[in-house]
């Protein structure tokens, strides 16, 4: 253990069960070095002789807005599942690094903790990686974490309460970050192949291989799911857990002889290097982006934004939309022309809000409700940052990290088909009685027509194979 931190290792292991020889039946054979590799984690693991193994697995209980932390004293397991329920092992849980972990993640802000366990059963996640640990090493408490759907920065700054609540108790730790590579790497694969899976693996060896863990941030969302990845938030919650810390980082195997990607890599944590406080710094680019680009806003944007943090912040609802904005145009060198626009006109309007690279709230309406256009962005600019249904309602201190759009859509049109629509032109209108979903044009990650009916038909509760009608619009975007 480095001097005044907890974690004395940690390492990268991929979780194919196809790799115990009691599921695997002669085909684990074809992946040798990851089963080599696998040997020497847990040789390097044991030489360690931990207090508590950190696994941070994919699946586990995962929820959109949730990390779950496995409650209770102990859980057992087996590969039933796949075919080898003579496979089964028991771990003994660190409670009260588990409590700690989740008190600590509260001060925070982080949702986490043991609510919402659907199953307290050991996923494959864990068990693959304790398969090869235990015979070897038995004599540690397990602390299980599961992912979210909530941002990189979150899983990292859950990584870094997980290191604070180790060092609180005067635990010694081994992190271990269960996660395979992407799912899309070959054409006869389990999931076929995408030119982003072999490219995924790429980078992602790379990253891992040489500790460069600020890089993590660098993937985007799309690329991530089109590549099918599964352990990058793993992976980036052990970078949070050894945040400002040098580490000797050491690749053993790659492989991706099923079309799913197996990546190992091990990390010897060294002394503290500020240089090495990953998301600090990427906070302090965010901000100084962020902020050039609030000081390039329109004014339809920042009358949103006005709104939003007047009401998060202050706890005042604008309602005075002349004057809120008089306010906005006091710079504008098209004044009366915007003021006309806002004040004197009606459209639907949507306001997004995106945070780290993802959406944090998204609400607004088809037709004109209000009076004015101004209204309009007044109103849905609080809706998107606290109603809408899929994000918890933003807290004060989120709110110079976000980036907003504004769409101001047209009148929608009657369309016969899907052939009548263009994911980069038109936004789409799915109706079935009185369920109707809209999804806006231009959306990253959203390349099909047949994607974006799709996506409109879930939000709406549209089943796939209902037929719906269909309408289009367009929107004028500002940023």
């Amino acid at each position: 253990m480095t001097k005044d931190h907890p974690f004395l290792g940690a390492c990268m292991l991929p979780h194919p069960p196809i790799i115990l020889p009691e599921v695997g039946h002669g085909e684990e054979k074809k992946i040798s070095a990851t089963a080599e590799a696998f040997s020497k984690a847990a040789d390097m693991i044991a030489s360690l002789h931990p207090d508590t193994i950190v696994i941070s697995s994919p699946h586990t209980v995962m929820y959109a807005d949730y990390f779950h932390i496995s409650p209770g004293k102990e859980a057992h397991g087996d590969m039933g599942r796949f075919g080898a329920a003579q496979v089964e092992m028991s771990v003994e849980y660190d409670a009260e690094l588990a409590e700690l972990v989740a008190g600590l993640a509260e001060m925070e802000g982080i949702p986490a903790g043991g609510d919402g366990q659907r199953d307290p059963s050991l996923d494959h996640g864990v068990m693959v990686p304790l398969y090869f640990i235990l015979p070897k090493y038995s004599e540690f408490k397990l602390l299980r974490v599961g992912l979210s759907g909530l941002p990189l920065s979150e899983h990292y700054r859950l990584g870094q309460c997980i290191t604070q609540a180790l060092a609180q108790l005067g635990r010694r730790a081994v992190y271990v970050a269960s996660g395979d590579l992407s799912h899309k790497q070959k054409e006869d694969g389990p999931y076929g192949l995408a030119p982003e899976g072999p490219q995924y693996d790429e980078r992602i060896m790379r990253v891992m291989g040489s500790g460069n863990f600020g890089e993590l941030f660098d993937f985007d969302e799309s690329f991530c799911d089109k590549a099918a990845e599964c352990g990058h938030r793993s992976f980036v919650m052990m970078a949070g857990a050894l945040d400002g810390r040098a580490v000797i980082a050491e690749e053993l195997s790659h492989e991706a002889t099923f079309g799913v990607g197996y990546g190992i890599c091990l990390f010897h944590p060294q002394g503290a290097v500020e240089e090495r406080r990953f998301l600090k710094i990427r906070e302090e680019k965010m901000l100084s982006e962020i902020k050039a680009a609030h000081d390039k806003q329109d004014p339809f944007v920042r009358l949103a934004r006005m709104s939003l943090e007047s009401y998060v912040r202050d706890g005042i609802r604008l309602a005075d939309a002349a004057a809120a904005v008089k306010k906005v145009l006091e710079n504008e060198a098209e004044a009366e022309e915007l003021r006309e626009q806002l004040l004197e006109k009606q459209a639907g309007a949507f306001v997004s809000l995106h945070k780290d690279g993802q959406l944090r709230g998204c609400i607004g309406t088809i037709l004109p409700v209000r009076s004015c256009l101004a209204e309009e962005l007044l109103r849905n600019a609080i809706s998107a940052g606290t109603e809408d249904p899929r994000f918890s309602p933003l807290r004060p201190e989120e709110l110079p990290y976000l980036e907003y759009s504004v769409d101001v859509l047209g009148e929608p049109e009657d369309i016969a088909g899907p052939e009548a629509l263009d994911v980069k032109r038109y936004g789409v209108i799915v109706s079935k009685g009185f369920r109707r979903g809209l999804l806006l044009p231009d959306l990253d990650g959203i390349d099909t027509v047949e994607e974006q009916i799709a996506i409109a038909k879930r939000k709406a509760g549209i089943g796939p194979g209902e037929e719906v009608s269909l309408q289009r619009f367009e929107v004028v975007r500002h940023h």
